[in-house]
């Protein structure tokens, strides 16, 4: 029998993913060929925002549309945070499970098989890391593997601390096994990912640098940090980061928001300048580095003022990229049950308006790379005319008139900023 998997949201959905992957082999599965129909079909869903959500439902009915007799399985954040609205809502999923048992799904399909009972089992979150459910995401250039799962902090407008629990880390000893793996495989650069990654260790008694070390085994020349929290970084933390010789030098610090009144009603654990302060001590330890960011605009009670404020304070921050998104409310929050929300066409108008700043702050710091030369590691080549590649700061390059193959880490000049891309020379 064949199977299929989609993947939506996170990168640690995308390691699960491959875990689910190689479940399925393990039973004696194939996966199907691309544009194939499957007789299995697992959507491993995201929750964090109800456009996700959406996705999922209508993957589940493509999944359906395309081989009527397959089976669908719903798993993930989604079936977990809202376990009944999944099993209503979803009708042609046959089953629906959530976080703590990926493992187990080529066994519930083999359940479902012999006696053709829709099945639900969504069980409680765990307090252990899952290794299980946690393989390195080893088909991309970059191997992702996931160190940490769960959160702590009860933000008022997110539900992943439902979705996925309290922290739980990997033990070091296991991020070695998988860098080892993943320098078996041919990857010279891991991630490392998590759902609050600055979080590491705190449950057994180590840090991310803790985490990087581990990560740092022979064959494996860069290891990058996923997204991070601006709280969770200490200046001894920095200098522990320091430390590590294949850290890369992009850091990507969630901000939600540039207002500190906004911040407070997010129940955020940072005010506006000491997540500059941060920056600068950043920018101070890795000279040249990029930090990135996540920006909220339209949450509940946003003015036009604390708007503006957050367009004023990621200018001056002067982020090499920012990912912007509109508040999306998720029942089972605080912040769902607030009466100020902000209506649809004005959060739509703020996204925009963020967007354009976005754009001019990438191009400013793409503009401001040219002339430098960077260590790129070449990706698969998607274009006869180029190959790309990312530097160790995150930045996308394109070399164009130049064969190189995937995984070679080559000296490269960027010559021109081009949109959201530098092209770039191995002839200088």
């Amino acid at each position: 029998m064949t199977f299929s998997i989609i993947t939506l949201g996170c990168k640690v959905n995308s390691c699960e993913s491959a875990a689910i992957h190689a479940a399925f082999i393990a039973a004696g599965y194939v996966p199907a060929e691309e544009d194939a129909p499957a007789d299995v079909y697992i959507i491993n869903s995201c929750a964090v925002t109800g456009v996700g959500v959406k996705k999922a439902r209508q993957s589940v009915s493509h999944c359906k549309s395309l081989n009527p007799d397959s089976v669908a399985v719903l798993c993930g954040c989604y079936p977990q945070a809202y376990p009944e609205e999944a099993v209503r809502d979803v009708t042609s999923a046959d089953i629906i499970t959530g976080n703590t048992n990926k493992s187990e799904i080529p066994a519930m399909v083999t359940r479902f098989i012999a006696d053709h009972r829709r099945m639900s089992c969504v069980k409680p979150l765990t307090r252990e890391f899952d290794e299980s459910s946690s393989a390195a995401d080893l088909d991309r250039t970059r191997a992702f593997i996931k160190i940490e799962d769960g959160c702590d902090r009860f933000c008022t407008y997110c539900i992943i601390p439902t979705a996925r629990g309290r922290v739980r880390s990997r033990r070091p000893e296991e991020i070695t096994r998988q860098a080892e793996q993943a320098a078996a495989a041919g990857n010279r650069e891991i991630v490392l990912t998590g759902i609050n990654l600055g979080c590491y260790g705190e449950d057994i008694g180590y840090t991310p640098a803790d985490a990087v070390r581990a990560a740092q085994v022979p064959g494996i020349e860069r290891v990058r940090l996923g997204s991070l929290e601006a709280d969770t970084l200490t200046d001894e933390e920095i200098q522990r980061l320091k430390a590590c010789d294949k850290l890369c030098p992009h850091f990507h610090l969630s901000l939600q928001s540039g207002s500190d009144a906004v911040l407070r009603r997010m129940k955020r654990r940072y005010t506006c300048a000491e997540y500059m302060a941060l920056v600068g001590k950043l920018r101070e330890a890795f000279p040249g580095c990029a930090i990135t960011t996540d920006i909220m605009v339209g949450f509940p009670g946003e003015t036009d003022e604390e708007f503006a404020e957050s367009m004023a304070f990621a200018e001056k921050a002067g982020f090499a990229k920012i990912h912007v998104f509109p508040y999306s409310i998720r029942k089972g929050t605080v912040a769902a049950m607030r009466a100020n929300q902000v209506v649809p066409h004005v959060k739509s108008a703020r996204a925009k308006q963020m967007n354009v700043l976005a754009e001019r702050l990438e191009k400013r710091f793409l503009e401001s790379q040219v002339g430098t030369v960077q260590t790129v590691l070449i990706e698969k080549r998607t274009s006869p005319d180029y190959c790309n590649g990312f530097t160790e700061s995150y930045i996308p390059v394109r070399i164009y008139g130049e064969d190189i193959p995937r995984h070679s880490l080559v000296q490269v000049k960027l010559i021109s900023a081009e949109g959201t891309y530098c092209a770039g020379t191995t002839k200088f």
